[in-house]
């Protein structure tokens, strides 16, 4: 053998032995060094996670009544992914699960289809979670029913049953506030999209209402098992055992009776107002703590039961939620419709007139009617009222003085032209009472009304000046009228400008300026505590099981509105004579309380779906006792006709029960709150004993 080939032999061998070494090393390595680190990376591909739910804080009112609370309950669910295997995609299945629990096969198989399976318009009552999820289908399951699946698998393959605590809403004192309290589900990828939280899939979350504002602090933490499984899924020994821990307890400000009590006044005056040959379709009402902003009552029209979530909507109950047949009875009108505030925005006009430099204390004449350029208007009463206080202006609600007025501050503002920095009395001190901001209060979806200033118009004329220059082919027929495409050929050239009938309307309270039922509550509220603008707060507290206090929601100041001492006694002197002697006398003339207020008939543009025209929106804005005001109370009856006969009349329930007033007797012991005021105190908690209420 050369020496060139015993080298080449001798590095062959060398190369071997490192590789050899090599193996050896690494062996060692994955064998011994890290040989737990890949013992539990195996073990953790054999383990699975048995979670138990928690128990959700209950939702109680100022009393310590629940209004919301979790009860035992029976789920029945659907696994998407065993029913997919099999030739039939689990029809036969399905169909036997619908005839056990009592429901349409075709509202059950729209429950377990992912929403985008499903084309549009048909989505309602569709499953938001995954295919790789549990789909529940009802949680209302009897005993009977979940043991007839869980001993017939062979019949029900992919389909299971067992114990789950289930959200319930007992309406103890006979209250819905299903807009306020909101609803639970099971949690989706947008949850988890939402807030970055890892959840199991089991699990359910708060949608809106309280329970999706306060969702943190109710929803507790699941209880997780974890078993070790072998090849076969046999459970070969328990890894981890960690226990629920249930969530913490929402007191409200709301109290339940009163609640109860403002919603039976609402849902009369819309009745009374349809008997009156109005459409009203819908409504809201709300009671505020003036001193506080706390809500002690909300109530929209129409509305729902929210236990219908947790035994699942069915197809025909999810469409009628979102109808506008129905009323889309899932909008709260409270806190998320707007509406345009008529003569209850006159409390509004009368500040920015004192700005203006008006003497509050003068006569001006009311005229029947008044016209600028080609255009008249009139007050609502057919005859001239001549020459009268502003205070009784208010109170009879002459709508022709704050016309002028409104008119001559445009003037004075440029007109057409206008100056470089117009004063706009009246914009600016709207903005001040925060017109077309949100409130902030605690609950979801609240709309911001509409400001209708110049900078809106401006961003509108923007947003809308291709429609407007296009108006002939884009508008429908029935809106082609002359009128209406005189006004589109206008706005098309310059539709950003303020023009005289913008600022008439809005001094009193019409055109395009829009509030919310809560946005007005809160106004009165200031004007009857002397200015303060309060956040509004359903919560006042969250608290442990055993009383100890996580967190106190303290009233907020968000501002202060523009009134000096004078205009506000003068204010106070104006909405009290509209009571007494004005709009409102035939309701609170001789009323036993003192009440101060302002009625509201708003006119609305359009037409319903069946080609009517719509009928006013109707007001009253209030607070009392006049003298020492506590609460504000706020009633809207959308197409409801006069304020003065159907929102006044509601108010004034609404008051009986709050002052415990039966014809023109008061008695405290029947008043909602006997002390004169709600109370200061967090109540105590008692969750026993209490009877559920079934969907």
């Amino acid at each position: 053998m050369s020496q060139r080939s015993r080298l080449n032999l001798i590095v062959v061998q060398v190369l071997v032995l490192s590789l050899m070494l090599a193996m050896l090393g690494r062996l060692f390595y994955l064998q011994v060094a890290a040989g737990l680190k890949y013992q539990n990376a195996a073990l953790s591909i054999q383990s699975r996670d048995i979670v138990t739910p928690p128990v959700r804080g209950a939702i109680v009112d100022d009393t310590g009544k629940p209004m919301a609370m979790d009860r035992p309950g029976m789920v029945i669910t659907v696994d998407r992914s065993a029913l997919g295997k099999m030739p039939d995609k689990g029809k036969a299945v399905l169909v036997r699960v619908a005839k056990l629990i009592g429901i349409k096969y075709s509202d059950l198989y729209t429950r377990t289809r992912l929403c985008g399976e499903l084309p549009l318009g048909k989505r309602t009552g569709c499953w938001n979670g995954t295919l790789y999820q549990p789909v529940p289908v009802t949680k209302e399951a009897t005993v009977a029913q979940a043991l007839k699946i869980l001993e017939n698998s062979d019949i029900y393959p992919g389909i299971s049953a067992s114990p789950v605590p289930i959200r319930n809403y007992p309406s103890l004192a006979g209250e819905n506030a299903a807009h306020v309290l909101g609803y639970v589900g099971s949690v989706t990828a947008l949850d988890v999209a939402n807030t970055n939280k890892q959840y199991y899939q089991n699990e359910v979350v708060g949608k809106t209402g309280l329970e999706f504002q306060y969702d943190q602090y109710l929803q507790g933490t699941p209880g997780v098992k974890t078993v070790i499984v072998d090849r076969t899924e046999n459970v070969t020994s328990t890894s981890t055992i960690t226990n629920p821990v249930p969530g913490n307890n929402l007191v409200t400000n709301i109290n339940a009776t009163l609640q109860a009590a403002t919603e039976k006044a609402l849902a009369s005056s819309v009745l009374s107002a349809r008997a009156q040959g109005n459409k009203a379709d819908s409504g809201a009402a709300i009671v505020m703590d003036v001193h506080t902003g706390r809500i002690l009552a909300m109530a929209s029209y129409p509305t729902y039961d929210p236990n219908i979530w947790q035994k699942g909507l069915t197809t025909a109950q999810a469409q009628a939620l979102f109808s506008d047949s129905d009323g889309v009875p899932a909008l709260s009108r409270a806190i998320d419709g707007t509406y345009a505030p008529a003569s209850a925005f006159k409390a509004l006009s009368v500040v920015a007139a004192s700005h203006a430099g008006y003497n509050l204390n003068a006569n001006y004449y009311c005229p029947y009617s008044i016209k600028f350029g080609n255009q008249t208007f009139h007050n609502d009463d057919t005859n001239s009222q001549g020459t009268m206080s502003l205070q009784t202006a208010i109170a009879v609600s002459c709508d022709t003085i704050w016309y002028q007025i409104g008119y001559d501050q445009w003037v004075k503002d440029g007109g057409l032209t206008p100056k470089k920095n117009p004063n706009d009395f009246f914009f600016k001190n709207a903005a001040l009472f925060g017109v077309g901001k949100p409130t902030g209060i605690d609950l979801p979806s609240e709309a911001s009304g509409r400001l209708p200033d110049r900078a809106w118009k401006l961003a509108y004329y923007k947003a809308n000046k291709n429609f407007y220059c296009n108006y002939a082919t884009r508008a429908k027929p029935s809106d082609l009228t002359p009128f209406l495409i005189a006004i589109a050929k206008e706005d098309c050239t310059d539709g950003y400008i303020v023009r005289a009938g913008d600022a008439i309307n809005f001094a009193i309270g019409q055109g395009d300026v829009l509030l919310t039922p809560l946005q007005m509550t809160d106004i009165y509220a200031a004007v009857a505590n002397g200015g303060k603008l309060y956040r509004p707060e359903v919560a006042r507290a969250v608290v442990k099981s055993d009383g100890t206090v996580v967190q106190n929601f303290l009233p907020h100041v968000n501002g202060k509105i523009p009134a000096s001492a004078s205009t506000l006694d003068f204010l106070h002197g104006a909405l009290r004579a509209v009571a007494m002697t004005g709009t409102a006398a035939g309701v609170f003339g001789n009323y036993p309380i003192p009440v101060s207020g302002k009625t509201g008939t708003g006119q609305v543009q359009g037409r319903n779906a069946n080609g009517t025209a719509k009928d006013p929106t109707s007001w009253f804005a209030s607070y009392a006792p006049s003298n020492k005001p506590e609460y504000a109370v706020v009633m809207m009856v959308s197409q409801g006709g006069y304020g003065a006969s159907t929102s006044a009349v509601g108010v004034r329930e609404i008051y009986n029960a709050l002052f415990g007033v039966k014809g023109n007797t008061v008695d405290p012991k029947k008043a909602i709150f006997p002390t004169g005021a709600p109370p200061t105190a967090l109540p105590t908690i008692d969750l026993q004993n209490v009877a559920v209420k079934k969907p």
